[in-house]
């Protein structure tokens, strides 16, 4: 389980104007296991700059994360182990495999070879990278680089999951498996949390929705809840009622 508690993360100010950008402004939210939880809200709404206060890459000015009761600022490493992150900028190593590229996040785990190799064969066949596992990675389709990443981020079995638009690029089937994959980590009992923009993809994968807009949360909860507290039937016309702008929103 993944908890945020009223985050809050500002960055310089750029030009002639100094005053500091706020990019999370008290956002708040619990990520239950055996859930997928979605952050949906319009391009530049803070759900990156959320997501990185969460995997440890950035500190809360404010505010507190728990990742299974454990606080990062704490005991960060404890966090690390039991986190699998695919980040925004997901680069593969080019002159490694598929393979050659997980096995080396496994030896950063610690693992045995025994245990990456079975690991990975068990997320090969779940991500339908076979074909292409012992290929080195250059030249690689955005959606072969995007499984690379993800099954590496996975090899050490953690139980939290968190992904940063991770169907961005990919192609309606690759997206399709893709969607398959996240319901197996929620059906095996893991907490999953996952960003995007687009609302067929929160519509079609998620158990709750936290919708940021202009670094704030306006609203949470499951879809027919958010259909009921906007008084809309469709959930599109929810999420543009409740974010108060169309600005940003990709059907």
């Amino acid at each position: 389980m993944i908890v945020a508690e009223r985050l809050r993360k500002t960055f310089p100010g750029k030009g002639k104007d100094k005053s500091p950008v706020i990019a999370v402004d008290d956002v708040g939210f619990t990520a239950h296991d055996g859930q997928i939880t979605g952050l949906l809200g319009p391009n530049g709404a803070g759900k990156t700059t959320t997501l990185r206060m969460l995997y440890t890459l950035m500190t809360p000015e404010s505010g507190r994360v728990l990742v299974d009761g454990i606080d990062p600022a704490v005991d960060p490493n404890a966090v690390r182990r039991s986190l699998g992150v695919l980040p925004d900028a997901r680069g593969v190593y080019k002159r490694l495999t598929a393979r050659e590229n997980i096995d080396y996040f496994g030896e950063l785990h610690g693992m045995s070879s025994a245990d990456i190799a079975a690991r990975t064969v068990r997320l090969a066949a779940a991500l339908q990278m076979e074909d292409f596992l012992d290929r080195s990675t250059e030249g690689f389709s955005q959606g072969q680089r995007t499984k690379t990443a993800i099954a590496r981020a996975l090899i050490h079995d953690p139980r939290n999951v968190i992904l940063d638009e991770p169907t961005n690029g990919l192609d309606v089937m690759t997206t399709r498996g893709l969607r398959g994959f996240l319901k197996e980590l929620r059906e095996e009992g893991r907490c999953v949390i996952f960003s995007s923009h687009i609302m067929q993809e929160v519509a079609a994968l998620c158990d709750r929705i936290v919708i940021v807009a202009h670094g704030r949360v306006v609203a949470q909860g499951t879809p027919d809840e958010l259909r009921e507290q906007a008084h809309e039937s469709n959930l599109e016309d929810a999420f543009v009622k409740l974010i108060g702008s169309e600005e940003g929103l990709h059907a």
